[in-house]
């Protein structure tokens, strides 16, 4: 009887110094750990929007488009006309050879020329080229009718394909090329900001899991750590031997190390988030703190599989870029076989040309002394008399015709076309089993939501119970029909179920993004969610 009243006694006794304790510890709250440095607080939506901005990977894709532009202005350019022109001054002295040469001692000749024309491939495969003539020359020949003589024309000409070249070419293939290049880097540009859309949410999530992690191993701490306070109350009061203690401080410098590593684990999530929508060139870019302000949500839906796997088949960007490529090899195939047609080509010249100058009286004899010859002008005509011919076509000059050029034997175009035939084939085997690889990955991702979903029920649950659990230890242990070892098992599979859970409902919204992302584009090179459940903690 006197045993149950000390023991009594001792027994309130140690409920009056815990709940001192606990009214010490109310006034003292544990402060949150200071960060240095400027805050930036932010929603998942303005993260997504920063990464829009300013995320390098996406600012590099968005070049590309810009470089396709450029390069269909370069094959639009080869239709562009070309114009040209010469001028020329050219004088010749030639020794007599006869009697006839037409000199005396030497003879001289002059002649000043220009040329301004302009020549252009135009979009049917068709080439013309257009020119204008005029030339003054001069001569010390005798037997020259004119001096100085004046002569002017026009030539105009133009070749058309009829079979090779004539439906698509070198400059139009390209063209044609060039714009399914531009078609492939506006879906390459979607491909980077939906991926990168998806790894800033999921980066966002971790950094939430990681804070909440460290929220639920900080507790874990404050209940050891208040543990070890009663007990260090049960040594004072004499209920407890000091021996007692030693597993109560070491429990406390177990999760003191699970607190330490869960604020590391916080900086790397704030780096990988950092890296996604911060510009590197800023000032503060390390030393600025993102705090996310959403909370994980968790609010099971119900996903559409079926729906989701026509969207994919129809929007996915590896699957768009698959067709592109395909549509590209066809261009290929139509240019190739274009190529291996024979070259059937017509072409017309027209020409008008005009003549005038000093017109000199003829040459009825030579003398027989050696004296000089005399001849008197008969008439005149300038430039403008010459023009007029031209232009009003006194003497034209008409030319049509074909040519036909064809290999004998098999050409370089046969065997690139049966060498197109086969990849065109086998771009279409690749592009069926792109599409049932993306079947797969979609079907995967939408189970992966669903199992997610049983995960958080299960882990919450295991989490309820855990904590009644620790509560009816801590009873037990306080009647003292229950060592601290059992007590310290139930903080431990606290700490694991509230991280369970944290982690279950991470692990779900991430498996949401990924489902939407995964309709979008492929999610290379990142690691899907997988429900896989937490690491044990170490015992």
């Amino acid at each position: 009887m006197q045993h149950s009243i000390c023991r009594a006694t001792a027994i309130v006794a140690f409920a009056t110094l815990v709940a001192a304790g606990a009214t010490v510890s109310a006034q003292t709250p544990t402060q949150a750990t200071a960060t240095a440095g400027p805050v930036r607080r932010l929603s998942i939506d303005e993260a997504v929007n920063l990464a829009l901005e300013q995320n390098l990977g996406i600012r590099i894709e968005r070049i590309n488009p810009q470089i396709q532009d450029v390069s269909i202005a370069q094959a639009r350019s080869l239709w562009a006309p070309n114009l040209t022109s010469s001028f020329f001054n050219n004088s010749q002295n030639n020794p007599p050879t006869s009697a006839l040469s037409g000199g005396q001692t030497k003879i001289t000749d002059a002649r000043l020329s220009n040329q301004i024309g302009m020549n252009q491939v135009l979009p049917t495969g068709a080439n013309y080229s257009l020119a204008w003539n005029s030339a003054r020359a001069t001569s010390t020949n005798v037997f020259n009718n004119f001096d100085p003589l004046i002569s002017s024309n026009v030539v105009a000409s133009i070749t058309q394909p009829l079979l090779k070249n004539r439906r698509t070419d070198d400059v139009r293939n390209q063209l044609a090329l060039s714009r399914k290049d531009r078609e492939a880097a506006d879906v390459a540009l979607h491909s980077t900001i939906a991926i990168t859309t998806r790894n800033v949410r999921n980066a966002y999530w971790d950094l939430a899991f990681q804070i909440a992690n460290l929220q639920a191993q900080q507790q874990s701490l404050d209940l050891a750590k208040r543990l070890l306070s009663d007990n260090e109350k049960r040594v004072q009061i004499g209920t407890m031997a000091p021996i007692d203690i030693v597993e109560a401080q070491s429990e406390v410098a177990r999760n003191e190390e699970t607190v330490i590593v869960a604020e590391a684990a916080i900086k790397q999530s704030e780096d990988r988030l950092r890296a996604l929508i911060l510009d590197p060139a800023a000032a503060d870019f390390w030393a600025l703190t993102l705090e996310p302000t959403d909370e994980m949500p968790f609010a099971a839906v119900d996903v559409d599989v079926d729906g989701a796997v026509r969207r994919a088949l129809s929007n996915r960007t590896d699957i768009g870029l698959a067709k592109n490529s395909l549509a590209r090899n066809d261009l290929s195939l139509k240019f190739l076989r274009n190529q291996t047609l024979p070259e059937v080509n017509a072409q017309a010249t027209y020409q008008s040309s005009g003549v005038g100058g000093v017109v000199l009286s003829p040459l009825s004899s030579l003398p027989l002394d050696g004296g000089l010859i005399q001849r008197s002008v008969l008439s005149k005509a300038g430039y403008g008399s010459v023009l007029g011919d031209v232009l009003s076509n006194t003497f034209p000059t008409w030319t049509f015709g074909f040519t036909l050029s064809y290999p004998l034997g098999t050409s370089p175009a046969t065997t690139s076309l049966a060498r197109a035939r086969l990849q065109y084939s086998q771009a279409e085997v690749q592009l069926r089993n792109l599409e049932l690889a993306t079947t797969t990955q979609v079907r995967d991702a939408g189970r992966q939501v669903q199992t997610n979903v049983k995960r958080v029920a299960s882990a919450r649950a295991a989490r309820e119970l855990g904590e009644r659990r620790l509560e009816a230890e801590e009873k037990k242990f306080a009647a003292g029909i229950q060592i601290s070892f059992f007590v310290f098992q139930a903080q431990r599979d606290l700490a694991q179920a509230r991280t369970a859970e944290i982690r279950a409902i991470a692990d779900y919204n991430k498996s949401l993004v990924d489902f939407e992302a995964i309709q979008e584009t492929a999610l290379t090179g990142s690691t899907p969610i997988t429900a896989t459940a937490p690491s044990a903690v170490t015992r």
